[in-house]
């Protein structure tokens, strides 16, 4: 067990809005517009929303189908997860060179350890605040003008707090010491663990601050939550907290899994946020030419309580349909209904070659919906073409773009790049074979 510190060298970076940012940095016509990027067919889930969808009340792990009906006019956009990868390899590249010392969470989220950073003797709070200040500077110059949140603190928890405090494009150091003081008149759901089924029964006591919790006792707490929860809820209400930044290991397993702002109860949209994980997690096993033969599930209830569930195929696969349809299954053996705010989805026991049940039928794919000349009512697929909403192309005629829309035998294609500003839309065939899918040019050498 670490001894909970006295100096504030955790940072946590938090990239704003990071999936539609890229889209917004590479799409011109779209800066400044509401952006949606998730899911888009009947049971599509939020990825991510721009800070202009979120200003209707568009948020992550919503479902699309509510997303459109708040915001009809954004812009619904599938992912382009290369495009991402590759931006969030060169954030992390930075953080590595200020600490050897980082834990990822996820590609636009990570904490690092300041201590281990060897040319950082001095963590008073004004250096601290110029080493934050260059970080964002360096991250905005090696991503094409992206923004990042920093927040700086004793613990995991005081810095990711800080960084939620001055979004988008800032940053916050929170002086050891006054730890207290921060978290006191703050809501007890910004507490990791304090969703709305905890949260109602911490108001049946009275309490709904932080300050009002750190009145409770510890008894009291392990009596209404239970033991776990009830002591990790006192010692996180004081600001304590000694888990380390812990550096990145080489992965035996793939996994994806979020972690939401409010618990899920909907049968539905858990299931498209399992297929959502299932299609992340076999993009990077193709990406990384191998194949896994057990599927994981990992549920985290609203008591904190956290359940897994594994099941082992006859070979090892790569399609997302198959670990899809497993993860499903498992997550219908456990009970969801008081709420979840964790929900991943992994691949173990890989190899490098793939041997899927012969028998086993991929899932058809979702039914496209007629696209408009515009993105508000684009569903995102043409199964007969492959074309998605938000995928980069290029035309022998009219150079470089990306697909707007498609549907009803056409594809909508907007031309422009980051480099060439606000471009045309031109509405062509969807089997005009001029128009082929463009790949990310070549990263730049080292």
């Amino acid at each position: 067990m670490e001894a909970v510190r006295d100096t504030a060298s955790v940072l946590h970076l938090d990239l704003d809005a990071f999936f539609a940012a890229v889209e917004q940095r590479d799409k011109p016509s779209l800066r400044g517009r509401p952006v949606v990027v998730g899911g888009l067919g009947p049971r599509g889930v939020v990825a991510t929303a721009s800070y202009e969808a979120r200003q209707f009340g568009v948020r992550s792990a919503m479902s699309m189908m509510e997303a459109r009906s708040r915001c009809p006019h954004a812009a619904f956009l599938a992912g382009r997860f290369d495009a991402y990868r590759r931006c969030s390899a060169d954030v992390m590249a930075v953080l590595h060179d200020l600490s050897p010392l980082v834990e990822p969470l996820s590609l636009d989220e990570a904490y690092v350890d300041l201590s281990a950073a060897g040319q950082l003797t001095d963590l008073s709070p004004a250096v601290l605040f110029d080493v934050a200040e260059g970080l964002r500077r360096e991250v905005s110059r090696v991503t094409g003008g992206l923004t990042a949140s920093v927040g700086i603190g004793s613990s995991k928890l005081v810095a990711k707090i800080a960084s939620e405090l001055d979004k988008p494009d800032g940053v916050v150091v929170v002086i050891p010491g006054t730890e207290r003081d921060l978290l006191r008149p703050m809501q007890v759901t910004v507490i990791p663990g304090v969703g709305p089924a905890t949260g109602n029964r911490l108001r049946m006591l009275g309490v709904t601050t932080i300050d009002d919790l750190e009145r409770l006792s510890v008894e009291e707490l392990v009596r209404v939550l239970g033991q776990a929860h009830g002591r990790s809820l006192f010692a996180l209400a004081r600001g304590e907290d000694d888990r380390a930044v812990m550096a990145e290991r080489e992965s035996k397993s793939i996994s994806v899994e979020d972690t939401f702002d409010t618990d899920l109860v909907e049968p539905a949209l858990l299931s498209a946020i399992v297929d959502r994980h299932a299609r992340a997690v076999c993009e990077r096993l193709v990406g990384s030419g191998l194949s896994g033969r057990t599927v994981t599930i990992k549920v985290r209830q609203h008591d904190f309580t956290t359940n897994t569930r594994s099941t082992t195929l006859a070979g090892p696969t790569d399609r997302a349909a198959v670990v899809s349809r497993v993860a499903r299954e498992l997550l219908r053996e456990i009970d969801t209904s008081a709420g979840v705010r964790l929900l991943g989805v992994g691949v173990s026991g890989l190899a490098d070659w793939v041997q899927d049940d012969l028998f086993v039928d991929d899932e058809p794919p979702e039914e496209p919906v007629a696209a408009a000349p515009t993105p508000v009512d684009v569903a995102g697929r043409s199964t007969a073409t492959g074309w998605v909403a938000g995928m980069d192309v290029e035309h022998d005629d009219f150079g470089p773009g990306w697909v707007w829309g498609a549907g009803l035998g056409r594809v909508t294609v907007r031309f422009e790049t980051a480099e060439t500003g606000v471009g045309p839309v031109r509405t062509l065939a969807a089997d005009d074979n001029r128009l082929r899918r463009r790949p990310l040019p070549a990263p730049d050498p080292a």
